[in-house]
């Protein structure tokens, strides 16, 4: 493709050079120039791609774009006022704009995403449409898997991924999409034809300052779409945001419990074996189950069933696409271990998600919850204490201990936990090492107890000061299962 149409409908402040040169790919990490590529310099948080254009250059880049003053010779340049923001419409253009021809859902919120697309996913299926995934977990193009770095990938990575899936006859494609990418541009460009918003509670304030920006970034999603928007009202920043947004020209679809809403759950039941309700729209009522215990699950099946709803699909396709999902990796997944108590693993590193996850399991615990559990470093730090009382009022036993502590000394962020644990009547050990943390849980662990590790979920490392490991729960589980503790 030339340059000249890579670049089309960009704001261009200054250019020199052949702007009929052929661009073979577009990149902005210059460890994967290639000859005969565009080389975007993007100004990161800790990286500035301007200082590697030189090296971009002697790599075979043909064409750079830039927003600072940069002196090159011998490659077409291109200066923009910001690279970042240009960079969703060069990925649209390169890769053809993609998402005007796939069906394009995605799902918003703090938690509940990830399900919600597994959810969507298993009921499209049914449906013998072909769907794909992109999320916190992995990106699945059809069952073929690939690993994921962050929720909602970069602008270019995304049109690249969409026109992949697009050869591979992909009709629909659901994916998380994060505040980070929205606040960052990084689906401009890209056309939803279903929006949904699940709930919004305390993370990533250090990144968004207060819930209102927090809100405001989740909301942008919904200006996005074609056909509909899916919004919890029983979220009282859903409702916000259904009001913000009832004017627009997409069907505004609602779904919850406790308010009245255009998709319900009714005649709820929940026990260890899941959830049994009765979803009620304007056209029929019909008795859904799934395998996940937990109100929460409720709302993940809610949001699913109404993008399936919005989309015409049976009702019946709908129930069997909600059922037939048995387990998502690193959600209430249960491991398989022959011991008379349980083992849970589950992602929740914020206090609403922790909290969901520990009323679930108390709905159907017969003995004690042992709880071990830490909070990430270099992330807000106000919601450590909240977590530890979180924790404290919900759980029998609890054991602190590091999550992905990152550049931060553990003990810190342990004793921020405490403050909020020893203001509970909980009853805790603190065992820095997540390893040894386990290994603790299950040696006091007795029939019919459960043993929740939250925070880590999915993840098969932990980040530390001096660098990430390799570090996968269910494997740390078997091995000191092995080991007879």
């Amino acid at each position: 493709m030339k340059l000249s149409e890579v670049v089309r409908g960009i704001d261009i402040l200054g250019r020199y050079g052949n702007m009929e040169v052929d661009i073979k790919d577009v990149v902005y990490d210059s460890r994967k120039v290639s000859p005969g590529c565009l080389f975007i310099c993007i100004t990161g948080f800790k990286v500035d791609g301007h200082k590697y254009i030189e090296d971009a250059v002697k790599k075979g880049a043909v064409a750079a774009m830039i927003e600072k003053d940069v002196e090159v010779d011998g490659v077409t340049v291109i200066k923009v006022a910001d690279t970042r923001k240009s960079m969703p419409m060069i990925g649209s253009n390169y890769y053809m704009h993609p998402t005007d021809t796939l069906k394009l859902i995605g799902v918003t919120g703090t938690n509940g995403k990830t399900t919600t697309t597994y959810l969507i996913k298993s009921i499209l299926e049914q449906a013998h449409k072909k769907a794909s995934t992109i999320g916190t977990i992995s990106i699945k193009i059809g069952n073929e898997e690939v690993a994921s770095s962050r929720t909602t990938p970069e602008s270019v990575d995304l049109q690249q991924l969409f026109r992949e899936m697009l050869n591979k006859d992909m009709e629909y494609t659901v994916m998380e999409v994060s505040s980070h990418a929205l606040d960052l541009g990084r689906v401009d460009n890209c056309r939803f034809r279903i929006g949904i918003f699940s709930n919004l509670t305390q993370d990533h304030l250090d990144y968004h300052k207060n819930f209102d920006n927090y809100r405001e970034a989740k909301k942008q999603l919904f200006y996005k779409t074609t056909h509909a928007n899916i919004i919890n009202i029983d979220d009282m920043h859903g409702r916000i945001i259904a009001d913000d947004i009832k004017d627009l020209k997409t069907t505004l679809i609602t779904y919850g419990i406790d308010h009245n809403a255009d998709i319900m759950a009714k005649n709820i039941v929940i026990d260890a074996k899941g959830i049994k309700f009765t979803l009620a729209t304007p056209k029929y009522s019909i008795d859904i189950q799934n395998k996940t215990p937990g109100r929460f699950s409720v709302y993940n099946c809610l949001a699913a069933a109404a993008a399936a709803y919005a989309e015409g699909i049976d009702k019946d396709i709908i129930r069997e696409g909600l059922y037939n999902l048995s387990k998502v990796p690193g959600r209430a997944e249960v491991v398989n271990i022959d011991k008379p108590y349980t083992v849970i693993i589950d992602y929740a590193h914020s206090p609403d998600s922790l909290e969901n996850i520990l009323k679930s399991v108390r709905q159907y615990a017969k003995g004690k919850i042992i709880t071990v559990f830490g909070c990430g470093g270099d992330r807000e730090k106000e919601k450590r204490p909240i977590m530890g009382e979180v924790a404290g009022k919900l759980s029998d036993y609890c054991v602190v201990t590091s999550d992905n502590p990152r550049s931060e000394e553990p003990e810190s962020i342990i004793n921020q936990i405490e403050q909020g644990i020893s203001s509970t009547n909980c009853d805790y050990i603190c065992i820095e090492n997540r390893r040894d943390a386990i290994k603790y849980a299950l040696t006091i662990a007795r029939n019919d107890d459960i043993v929740l590790l939250a925070g880590k979920g999915h993840e098969t490392y932990q980040v530390l000061k001096d660098g990430t490991i390799h570090f996968d729960e269910r494997e740390v589980i078997r091995e000191l299962i092995r080991e007879e503790v």
